[in-house]
């Protein structure tokens, strides 16, 4: 049976119900830069990527002005313009707070950038709640498994102690790259079905589930050999 003692958290759609904030800011910034428009479909389905990699994967076709452009519209719209609220999901707060209880080390590893992933620890007053992040800005955008990687070696853990818990399938197949275990959760930006193809160890609702999900494997563990 497994045995994390490393749980590693995605940000956007996991943690946080910020999908509304993300798809506006999107939208509005493609708009200011003079792109042709982005459905909330299509935005929807590049949240998880760090920003660089989500215009890219919107407008394949499009130079690296552009992209620059959409860049710092973005973050104009994210940091001064868009007034659209996001909010942790219910019960985060309480379930982080019995994750360390329990002796469970944290870290987040996000596609949102550094100032952005500062901002919402701040609004939040969670930072003190994790050993340690990376943004896509400080290292790899996902899937590529370098986030996991700092963050193992950081902590000192290896891909077996270590669970993903994620809303996309850039999670989980960072995960997998990275030979550890994802866990996706239900209530962010990718579909149930998405997630499943990507071979997680399971799929819950909301991050709520995650205290009892882990206990059962303790509970299997001991039944199997304690």
């Amino acid at each position: 049976m497994a045995d994390y003692k490393l749980l590693v958290f995605d940000w956007d759609g996991t943690l946080m119900d910020s999908q509304a904030l993300i798809i506006s800011s999107m939208q509005a910034a493609i708009a200011d830069a003079g792109g042709e428009a982005r459905s909330d479909a299509q935005v929807r389905n590049i949240i998880g990527l760090g920003l660089k990699e989500a215009i890219q994967a919107l407008f394949p076709q499009q130079n690296d002005l552009f992209v620059q452009a959409v860049r710092d519209a973005y973050r104009e719209q994210f940091f001064h313009q868009n007034q659209t609220p996001s909010r942790l999901f219910p019960g985060v707060r309480a379930v982080l707070d019995e994750l360390l209880e329990e002796g469970y080390w944290l870290a987040v590893a996000t596609g949102k950038g550094t100032a952005g992933l500062r901002k919402v620890l701040a609004e939040t007053e969670m930072k003190g709640l994790f050993h340690a992040t990376r943004t896509a800005e400080e290292t790899c955008s996902k899937p590529d498994p370098m986030m996991l990687f700092e963050l193992m070696q950081e902590l000192d853990f290896r891909p077996d102690e270590t669970l993903l818990i994620g809303d996309t399938e850039y999670d989980l197949n960072m995960a997998r790259a990275a030979k550890v275990d994802g866990l996706g959760v239900a209530c962010g930006a990718h579909e149930v079905d998405r997630l499943w193809e990507c071979k997680p160890v399971g799929v819950l609702q909301d991050v709520r589930a995650l205290p009892a999900w882990l206990q059962t494997l303790g509970a299997a563990g001991c039944e199997s050999g304690c």
